[in-house]
């Protein structure tokens, strides 16, 4: 069975979970404290789980793999036989790449941001606010251009691990003092993707109530 090392406020490791729901996978979850206990930086973990010190980290019957993007491209290679979140078009493969580099950004940016207003870590906040605002205007005239040709999601025509990877750091922007209000799309996208059959959520991104269209979607039918 596989084994999650994983911190519930962590959205890294949320695209974990996720993607297991998905893929209804069995899991069991070892709880790292990730704060205040900082375990991911403790020797015992450097040394026996993941040399960097960060999560998440899986063990798959023996087989050990850090980073959500990975992990992802993982799961979804080995486990998705419909081979729907990692398609294997190479031209979809390498779009999905690029936004898989893409989510790498939102955590050095957005997550960052997130860490130094909830957890007080001791980070220059407005450098990782700027960064951040960068990455969503990317991803916003992405699917701003996408919507213009009718698409609603990142690469191709169904949602992949592209925008699995994205989605937790833009969804949890506010945490790290970054109003989305100049981004339309992505705020469209961000509700279009918390309503999808089989969201769990996380902290901070709770499963909606399906009965209710905000006003974003409102003005984009």
């Amino acid at each position: 069975m596989i084994r999650l090392y994983d911190y519930e406020l962590s959205g890294n490791c949320f695209k974990v979970r996720q993607l297991l729901a998905w893929l209804r996978l069995e899991y069991q979850k070892a709880a790292v404290d990730f704060h205040p206990g900082r375990e991911h930086k403790s020797a015992a973990f450097v040394d026996h789980i993941n040399p960097v010190g960060q999560i998440p980290v899986i063990d798959d019957d023996g087989f050990r793999l850090r980073d959500a993007q990975a992990i992802m491209v993982y799961l979804a290679s080995r486990y998705d036989e419909r081979r729907e979140w990692y398609p294997d078009d190479p031209k979809l493969r390498g779009e999905i790449t690029v936004w898989l580099a893409t989510a790498d950004e939102t955590t050095r940016t957005a997550s960052a941001a997130r860490l130094h207003d909830a957890l007080g870590y001791d980070l220059d906040v407005e450098v990782c606010r700027t960064g951040a605002r960068a990455v969503f205007r990317v991803l916003d005239d992405h699917l701003a251009e996408r919507e213009s040709d009718g698409a609603r999601w990142l690469v191709g025509d169904r949602p992949t691990i592209a925008d699995l990877a994205c989605f937790p750091y833009a969804a949890l922007a506010q945490d790290g003092g970054i109003a989305l209000d100049e981004f339309p799309a992505l705020r469209r996208w961000i509700w279009d993707f918390r309503h999808l059959p089989g969201f769990v959520g996380m902290a901070g991104i709770l499963v909606p109530d399906r009965s209710i269209v905000p006003i974003v979607r409102l003005m984009a039918a």
